[in-house]
């Protein structure tokens, strides 16, 4: 009696006793962005963590690591401990890495996927001086004078600079790769006129499209953006299979509870599924994506793939 009394008493104790999620965020989580401060990476970054700070009743800081195409930064959250107080923000330069740069984790098999916040247009721009206001006037000018147009990018193996030689495989033309640490710093230059040529995302280049200091060319989005309907797409200029846009999501290392991973899902898709967010996100041709983690994983499986196919098609190397 006093044995089955005892049993009783501790399954009682058990049940009300808090779970590690009740009681997780117990102290400040973090957000390494593996990019550099002031592009679209980081703003998506800062704004997904100020509202996660704010539901889960913990600060979340973002913490910039750039370098190595982001594998520096991914290399420090991923190797982090799986407590839940450590996560990564990724772009699509995440899925290009994993092939390209050869980190020294497994970019599959290491990682948990929280959740993807965004899904961006990318937009080509020029330097006013570029005699060029459409794609295929872009393309022959290429053509005339194969490798003269310099464009930027975040870094080599990244995005940007994956994506443009796409578009520049596809075109079969050639121009100049000039990497930067950070879209930013690469816009800094197409504006001062140092590069012809950049494609970045829309919160990154509508502003200084809106103002004059660099010519939208296309845009990757499947139709015109009502925030932007001046910039025609890919589609529409016939180059519909070389645009792609750019995505961001976070990650955690492989190990964290399976509670911690349903509770942090569950806020990042209620922050991206808010009207305040949603709408924020929209005004700059963004949007916010949500959904769960099973989803993002199979988003970031088939990345990997499609840029597996194109790298051993052409034979790209870093440069």
């Amino acid at each position: 009696m006093h044995r089955r009394l005892f049993l009783a008493a501790s399954t009682a104790a058990a049940l009300a006793r808090p779970s590690f999620a009740d009681t997780w965020p117990s102290r400040p989580l973090k957000l390494v962005a593996p990019f550099a401060p002031g592009g679209g990476s980081d703003f998506t970054s800062r704004l997904i963590a100020e509202k996660l700070s704010a539901r889960l009743g913990q600060t979340m800081l973002v913490d910039n690591k750039p370098g190595a195409g982001g594998n520096l930064g991914a290399e420090v959250a991923i190797k982090s401990p799986a407590d839940g107080y450590i996560f990564l923000t990724i772009s699509g330069s995440y899925a290009i890495n994993a092939i390209l740069h050869k980190p020294s984790f497994d970019s599959l098999n290491d990682i948990v996927a929280i959740g993807q916040f965004t899904d961006e247009p990318g937009v080509l721009a020029v330097h006013p001086s570029v005699q060029a206001k459409t794609l295929p006037e872009l393309v022959a000018l290429m053509k005339r004078d194969p490798g003269k147009l310099a464009y930027g990018s975040s870094g080599p193996g990244g995005l940007v600079h994956l994506s443009t030689e796409f578009l520049l495989d596809a075109a079969g033309v050639k121009a100049t790769h000039v990497p930067y640490r950070g879209t930013a710093l690469a816009l800094n230059d197409l504006i001062a006129g140092n590069l012809q040529m950049l494609s970045g995302g829309t919160t990154t280049m509508l502003p200084y499209v809106r103002n004059g200091q660099v010519r939208a060319i296309a845009i990757t989005s499947k139709q015109r953006l009502s925030v932007a309907p001046d910039i025609a797409t890919y589609t529409e200029q016939g180059f519909g299979h070389a645009g792609f846009n750019l995505w961001h999501g976070m990650i955690g290392p492989k190990g964290i509870s399976e509670d911690i991973l349903r509770r942090l899902n569950s806020e990042l898709d209620a922050v991206l599924k808010s009207p305040e967010i949603s709408e924020r996100l929209a005004r700059d041709g963004v949007i916010a994506v949500g959904g769960t983690s099973e989803a993002f994983m199979a988003t970031i499986r088939a990345e990997v793939e499609r840029w597996q196919a194109f790298i051993k098609r052409t034979g790209l190397k870093l440069e």
